[in-house]
């Protein structure tokens, strides 16, 4: 699922001491355990061609849960149920972009929503129209064990993650990080805010969306600086 783009970065990368540790750990936790996502979605972020990359949304790691993580931060397959963290963050396009949008339930009577009168134009919880417009939608880590949140946290990820952002930001001219939460945020003294756009604030998270992400507006935030800088805005 790797664009070639990426190659001279991932192939320097996985050759790296601390990748080499990483690759050992996660071949016998494929073998003995139910890791997410499945082994060829771990590195489907990196299918969005590095030249088209305009923005970057920072995660925590993977969905837990069967069936949910698909290799795209905060995605899902559009046969599963939205997660509260999407409906979050679905909710602050509406409000930030002012736009109306039709009953998810009424457009898809099949789809589990809660709650049921959110309203919005995508009708699942599948991001993969915003990776293809440029966004590089990349957990901070990419792999994790069923039913365990952070358990692939301090293993090597983390590095990788870092790595990944220091290179964007030397190669890649005028780039929107937006970064949720205090993983992501982490990540800030990495970026150069003379050349990039930082967006920064709580996670969508229903534990912490009301202590900064309401009402953040990072959606029309990033499309005013892609317009400022000639390159066309995200159709969220």
């Amino acid at each position: 699922m790797m664009h070639s783009s990426w190659k001279p970065f991932l192939e320097q990368e996985f050759e790296k001491p601390y990748f080499q540790e990483l690759s050992h750990f996660l071949t016998k936790a494929y073998q003995t355990k139910t890791i997410f996502p499945k082994k060829e979605a771990v590195f489907r972020a990196f299918a969005t061609d590095l030249n088209d990359v305009k923005v970057v949304i920072l995660g925590q790691d993977p969905y837990h849960t069967p069936g949910a993580a698909m290799g795209l931060a905060f995605s899902v397959p559009a046969t599963e149920k939205i997660p509260p963290s999407l409906i979050n963050i679905y909710k602050e396009i509406d409000s930030d972009l002012g736009q109306i949008y039709q009953d998810l339930k009424t457009m898809n009577p099949n789809l589990q929503l809660n709650p049921e009168d959110y309203r919005h134009h995508n009708k699942t919880g599948d991001l993969s129209s915003w990776a293809e417009q440029g966004v590089l939608l990349l957990n901070n880590v990419l792999t994790v064990e069923a039913h365990l949140a952070g358990s692939h946290r301090g293993k090597g990820w983390e590095t990788f993650t870092e790595n990944v952002i220091k290179y964007l930001n030397a190669t890649r001219p005028h780039l929107v990080f937006i970064l949720w939460g205090r993983d992501a945020r982490n990540k800030k003294p990495l970026i150069d805010q003379t050349k990039h756009l930082i967006l920064e604030s709580a996670h969508p998270s229903p534990l912490s969306a009301f202590s900064g992400f309401f009402g953040s507006r990072p959606f029309s935030k990033t499309n005013d600086f892609l317009k400022d800088h000639g390159l066309t805005p995200i159709v969220w």
